[in-house]
């Protein structure tokens, strides 16, 4: 069986990917936008790998262009898609610094961040268009080898959890973190809620993997202190890269299916 080839999304603290060798980089053109798109091998297996916020994280969270990001992967030929994202801790009892293997989704507002509706059907009359049915947003085979490989290399990982989208780039005030923790969120950040969604219409099975470096606004006692904050992202980019490499080696030969089904118009 054919090898599938994975594509890579990472977040803030992991501008390039670890491992990844035989690196070639070019810009994508897709019909929203250029993106800067990395190919190679990670673990016997291709990869193409995007930076949500690129070198010097030069776009926040408000800027990062969502939809060119996974057209980009899909028209390259990614047959899934893994997901990482560190995050603020929602639930007391998540430890700093565990891995989180989300297997829900909270993302009310449906939104990108220049405020447009988050689908890839943005004009009447796209091919394509339609609506998303799912009965859990991730997909469960990225989810299982996400799972044993945290487990394999180490690292303290809770299988399971719901991902919460905020809007950033400003963190969320207490009464917001306590409307969340309301309606079972996990963990938040600011970027994951689209790309679930796009994958999702685009047929990409998709897996998100977070990494706790703080505790949400009103979570704790006391504030997580900004410094503990940025060295825990800066340890996430290990944490993520030792997981995705055992992750993606599990995944070789497999060809995991599209989470959920569509109703579609054309």
């Amino acid at each position: 069986m054919a090898s599938v080839k994975l594509g890579i999304i990472t977040g803030s603290g992991t501008y390039r990917l670890p491992g990844l060798s035989q690196v070639e980089t070019r810009r994508a053109q897709t019909r929203d936008g250029a993106v800067e798109l990395s190919s190679g091998q990670l673990a016997g297996v291709e990869i193409l790998h995007v930076s949500r916020h690129g070198d010097g994280h030069e776009r926040l969270s408000s800027q990062v262009n969502h939809r060119a990001n996974v057209l980009a992967l899909r028209d390259a030929g990614a047959q899934a898609v893994l997901g990482v994202t560190v995050c603020g801790a929602v639930d007391p009892s998540i430890e700093l610094g565990t891995l989180l293997v989300f297997d829900d989704l909270h993302f009310l507002a449906n939104r990108l961040p220049d405020g447009s509706i988050c689908s890839l059907y943005d004009e009447p009359g796209m091919p394509g268009r339609g609506h998303w049915i799912f009965e859990a947003p991730f997909s469960e085979p990225l989810r299982d080898a996400l799972v044993g490989a945290a487990a394999d290399a180490g690292h303290a990982v809770r299988d399971g959890g719901c991902y919460g989208h905020v809007d950033g780039p400003r963190f969320n005030s207490r009464a917001e973190i306590r409307s969340l923790a309301s309606c079972g969120v996990s963990a938040v950040s600011q970027t994951a809620g689209p790309e679930t969604v796009l994958c999702g219409e685009a047929e990409l099975p998709y897996a998100l993997l977070g990494y706790a470096t703080d505790y949400a606004n009103g979570v704790a006692e006391a504030a997580t202190p900004v410094s503990e904050l940025t060295r825990l992202i800066e340890a996430s980019t290990g944490a993520f890269a030792d997981t995705l490499a055992a992750a993606v080696a599990g995944l070789a030969g497999t060809t995991p299916a599209p989470v959920g089904t569509h109703i579609r118009w054309s």
